[in-house]
């Protein structure tokens, strides 16, 4: 166990940004290409990428789907402007997702608290908890004597408010904390680590209308949600290069059909693709198919890759335009979610989803399956990963649960 943390760890701090060094971009091809001229995966690369994990079972028995969904306290993770649209006055959710179970280990895990409260009819505070751990990892230096004992971890704080902007229409904006200790106090090639910590800010917007399809009454979401607004952060006490977190753009909708008194079915697609550079790659092939340095990877000469210097904001909007490949890159940056639910009489849900993604932007890939059952104040909702590509998912086979509470219930009791 302590083996793979560790290479975890070093492959964030050290390995990543060297393995895009090796790589060679190819003109003709449109692609970053191995030894033997095939495509590869072109990544992109950000720190703390713990965000954007989906963190729920409902979604995450959906392909990941979230945006513009039925509101629950898990919206906090997606798009808080929808909580303005929540049936409840308030709502609490718990979550619990085992990590990398297929390798047997018990202590990586990600949890993930989350809740809400409607001011009143037009405005909503929401809040949200992320705690991911990494186990425990025995430090060792280059002669393999111990240097300790150390518990990788990360987390995000979260808070949000929500205003209806209209009938149909609300927005929201969080503000949030987040921490990275992978390694702290410690040495990687005679570099200190230090925690990463960065401040930023969520956005999102929400849109309902009541539709007729077919004969069934329903209702039509949309939403967009800009995520993980934030500063640069560092794993390292100079400061030299910082890096970018997952800043993201989602775009989905939802479709929800009442059938009858008893039967509703909801169908959801979203959109996602990070607002963050793409990595350039230090070679590249010119006219005559010979490797030269790429002259695009650091134009000022200080040895670090271009892209990883740029500022916030200059990342961000040239993150639709600066891939290698032009605009069939870009394109192929953006994940597809789409996912169904069932629910009968408000108490059984079953859902479906699949989650789709570049083969050269990651190829993750899988199939996800679950279920939910509520009853009065308590809730419960089971997701299940599917894999269905042939790059490793730490969700493969794994069973997770979210506990979900409706405390508007005692208030409506008290009420009577």
């Amino acid at each position: 166990m302590n083996n793979i943390i560790k290479n975890f760890i070093f492959g964030i701090i050290v390995l990543l940004p060297m393995s895009i060094m090796a790589q060679v971009f190819d003109p003709v091809k449109g692609c970053v290409v191995d030894n033997n001229g095939n495509c590869i995966s072109n990544t992109l690369l950000t720190a703390v990428p713990f965000l954007r994990i989906t963190p729920d079972a409902r979604s995450g028995a959906m392909g990941d789907v979230g945006i513009a969904l039925d509101p629950n306290a898990n919206s906090m993770h997606f798009n808080a402007s929808s909580l303005v649209f929540a049936e409840d006055q308030s709502g609490f959710s718990f979550t619990y997702t085992p990590w990398l179970t297929n390798l047997n280990l018990d202590d990586i895990f990600l949890l993930y608290i989350s809740g809400f409260y409607k001011i009143d009819d037009n405005s909503v505070l929401g809040g949200g908890i992320r705690y991911f751990s990494l186990g425990d990892i025995d430090f060792t230096d280059a002669n393999g004597g111990s240097l300790g004992v150390g518990r990788p971890r990360e987390g995000e704080f979260t808070i949000a408010y929500g205003r209806k902007l209209g009938d149909k229409l609300s927005a929201s904006l969080s503000g949030k904390y987040i921490f990275s200790n992978l390694a702290s106090n410690q040495q990687v090639n005679g570099v200190d680590i230090t925690t990463a910590k960065a401040f930023a800010a969520d956005l999102g917007i929400n849109y309902r209308t009541k539709t007729k399809m077919g004969g069934y009454k329903g209702e039509w979401s949309y939403g967009l949600a800009l995520t993980n607004i934030g500063s640069k952060i560092s794993y390292t006490r100079d400061n030299l290069v910082r890096d970018f977190i997952p800043s993201n753009l989602g775009l989905g909708t939802a479709l929800k059909l009442d059938l009858d008194q008893y039967n509703s079915l909801t169908f959801g697609l979203d959109f996602n693709k990070l607002f963050v550079p793409t990595p350039i790659s230090q070679k590249i092939y010119d006219a005559n198919g010979k490797e030269i340095p790429n002259p695009e990877y650091d134009k000022n000469d200080n040895k670090i890759a271009d892209y990883r210097e740029k500022s916030l904001f200059s990342g961000m909007l040239g993150s639709f335009g600066d891939a290698q490949g032009g605009f069939k890159e870009e394109v192929k940056e953006v994940s597809l979610s789409i996912g169904a639910e069932y629910w009968y009489d408000k108490q059984f849900a079953f859902r479906g989803g699949y989650y789709w993604e570049s083969a050269e932007k990651g190829n993750r890939r899988y199939f996800t399956v679950g279920a939910g059952i509520k009853y009065n104040v308590f809730g419960i909702d089971l997701s299940y990963l599917i894999p269905t590509s042939v790059i490793p998912n730490p969700l493969d086979n794994t069973l997770r649960f979210s506990l979900l509470f409706d405390f508007s219930v005692f208030q409506a009791d008290g009420g009577e």
